[in-house]
């Protein structure tokens, strides 16, 4: 798909509806050495006076090693015919089967940032911050049913440089 790019307040779907119920992949690496896995937890807004979007990564996921050896990642949300993709790249590992011939979709670059053609919204991404939940700052003590193996969450902070739409 053609992309042209916009301006964050110019997306006129709702990205909470999109990344929770929706799902997004998030992929970073360069040329064939990329990661890539669908998210569903994360957030969109402003922070320390830039457009930002973060992103939980627990520590055995495969695409880990390539956010952390990346400045850029990218955040991307596609067309529901692709839901089976994203729910393969969800349950699949990197390690064991190649995601880009499994699922079909096209990777491509914006800059720094790797995507793929077939998105119909992308959020490219300059890491700024990781930081990792701790255990000791939970107030509701629910949060710890998400952590019944104590692989908490990486959190990784990314200023938003570009937004890209499908035309």
């Amino acid at each position: 798909m053609a992309m042209k790019e916009i301006d964050i307040r110019e997306v006129k779907e709702n990205l909470v509806h999109l990344l929770a119920d929706e799902w997004a992949l998030v992929t970073a690496g360069r040329g064939d050495a990329l990661g890539t896995m669908t998210v569903s937890w994360g957030g969109i807004g402003e922070l320390w006076g830039k457009d930002m979007a973060t992103i939980y990564i627990r520590p055995q996921r495969y695409t880990k090693k390539f956010l952390d050896e990346n400045n850029y990642f990218t955040l991307s949300f596609y067309p529901e015919q692709y839901k089976d993709a994203l729910r393969l790249c969800g349950s699949k590992s990197g390690r064991e089967i190649n995601k880009v011939e499994a699922t079909g979709l096209t990777p491509c670059y914006y800059e720094k940032a790797p995507y793929f053609e077939e998105a119909k919204l992308v959020l490219v991404c300059r890491k700024v911050a990781v930081s990792a939940f701790e255990p000791s700052q939970f107030l509701d003590s629910g949060i710890m049913q998400n952590y019944a193996q104590n692989d908490f969450h990486a959190i990784y902070y990314g200023a938003i440089e570009k937004v890209l739409i499908s035309e």
